[in-house]
């Protein structure tokens, strides 16, 4: 289990670092190209939701691979989780369903990593 949860938690670290990073290194106008909902949020918004999104994937990493209050890596997981609900109302709102999917699929990974690192 500890192996399965491991391989998650590095998945999710390197999407959520390639789309936090995106967010926060990109203007407002480039990210509109491939995501539509930007147009609903300032360019300070979509950094703040980068930076969250950034710290998020270290914090799936790093507390548990130093032994470093480890239990944070399970509440980070929540975090995301609520980060993915935020993207899927934000989607919904905006009528983009088939945007639900990887909202979905991300949020599914991080309760599995939430509860195998704060219930396991």
């Amino acid at each position: 289990m500890n192996i399965a949860l491991w391989i998650v938690q590095g998945l999710l670290a390197v999407a959520f670092l390639g789309a936090g990073g995106m967010k926060l290194t990109q203007p407002k106008e480039k990210l509109a190209a491939n995501m539509a909902w930007v147009e609903d949020f300032s360019q300070s918004t979509i950094r703040v939701i980068g930076l969250l999104e950034v710290l998020g994937a270290i914090g799936l990493i790093l507390p548990l691979a130093l032994s470093i209050l480890p239990v944070l890596t399970g509440i980070v997981a929540v975090g995301l989780i609520l980060t993915m609900i935020g993207a899927a109302a934000t989607h919904i709102r905006r009528g983009e369903m088939q945007m639900l999917i990887p909202n979905i699929v991300l949020g599914s990974l991080a309760a599995f990593v939430a509860v195998g690192r704060l219930f396991l």
